[in-house]
């Protein structure tokens, strides 16, 4: 081979693309950003086109990069993981979203994946199927760990989860924040400023989320939001 058909070939990238694979990466952890960052960019013809630290900045710089993949944190400052899936989506049909939590949450899996995931990697899982998982998304192909792929034929067959638990309700893009925000501390009033509504109108989510629960009191909120990856113990 010629050396400038090999050089040729390399800056097409392992899969011949003339292109590389864009990746954004979303995690408000410094050291997990920078550790994906390296793992990712080891390959040829990938690279990281930015990095976000919150929900909502994810979901702005995708808008900004139109990067190809996004490995996005599940449980994040400002927006929860799955409405960040289903903004990223509407601001970049093309981009393939790759969820990537510390948690194994049953309902949340199947949520993102409803929100427009394509797939859901543990960090635990990472050093085994990050790579892979990305190179399936950057040929807008699904990637399934085994436990995941139980845990969407379940969904579909619509059964109680591995622990005899029907799904919870669905709550609406609102609920969520409020759930969110609300779990992390935030008073009514505190949430209320930050996602521009009034305090009567967050007061009015708070007790849809409460009654859809079930729960019945703010420490119930808590324990659910934990239980449920939606914030950090």
């Amino acid at each position: 081979m010629a050396m400038t058909e090999e050089i040729d070939l390399q800056s097409r990238g392992r899969d011949g693309n003339t292109k590389p694979l864009r990746i954004l990466i979303a995690d408000d952890h410094d050291v997990v950003r920078e550790g994906v960052r390296a793992l990712l960019e080891h390959e040829p013809g990938w690279e990281v086109c930015g990095t976000a630290g919150t929900g909502r900045e994810a979901v702005e710089q995708a808008g900004i990069l139109k990067p190809d993949v996004v490995v996005l944190d599940l449980t994040m400052p400002e927006l929860n993981g799955v409405d960040a899936v289903r903004l990223i989506k509407r601001a970049v049909p093309t981009a393939e979203v790759l969820v990537f939590s510390a948690h194994e949450s049953e309902d949340l899996v199947a949520q993102v994946f409803e929100a427009g995931a394509k797939s859901y990697i543990t960090k635990a899982d990472a050093s085994r199927y990050l790579v892979s998982a990305v190179r399936s998304l950057g040929e807008h192909k699904p990637f399934f760990t085994n436990h995941i792929s139980e845990i969407l034929f379940a969904r579909f067959l619509d059964k109680p989860n591995s622990k005899g638990h029907l799904r919870n309700p669905k709550l609406s893009a609102r609920e969520r924040e409020i759930l969110q925000l609300l779990s992390k501390g935030k008073s009514n009033k505190e949430a209320a400023d930050i996602l521009g509504i009034s305090t009567r109108t967050t007061e009015t989510h708070r007790a849809a989320v409460m009654h859809k629960l079930g729960l019945q009191s703010l420490a119930d909120l808590v324990r659910y939001a934990i239980r449920n990856s939606i914030i950090e113990a």
